[in-house]
């Protein structure tokens, strides 16, 4: 098993694959995207998906399972008013509705918590 760094306040470990994917996306724009999951029993965090700096946000929709919670950050790169090229991180939790919702009745799955969230770094 991979070297995990465990986070202080959660109980969870991210792998060395996290890290080490997240700052090839970052630093030498290897990735487009980085979809994470979290396996519940050993309570690690994992690269489940990357996508080619070719892919689009259309290629990480598709991607994203229709049963099951998932983690992703996504590299955008735009234009702006200036004609100068940008590049902007965003960090993206999906979650499955029907799951979101069974899990407000019963708080058993522990990848399904909290609601939609969009974080740009």
């Amino acid at each position: 098993m991979a070297m995990a760094f465990k986070m202080a306040t959660t109980g969870m470990w991210v792998t060395d694959e996290c890290k080490n994917s997240f700052m090839e996306m970052k630093w030498k724009k290897v990735h487009r995207y980085i979809v994470f999951k979290i396996e519940e029993k050993s309570r690690l965090v994992t690269v489940d998906k990357v996508g080619g700096p070719g892919e689009s946000y259309d290629d990480l929709a598709a991607s994203l399972p229709t049963d099951d919670c998932r983690y992703a950050v996504f590299d955008f790169d735009f234009v702006t008013v200036d004609n100068c090229r940008k590049s902007k991180i965003f960090f993206i939790a999906w979650y499955v509705l029907s799951l979101l919702f069974s899990n407000i009745l019963s708080p058993t799955c522990g990848t399904c918590q909290g609601f939609l969230i969009l974080y740009r770094f």
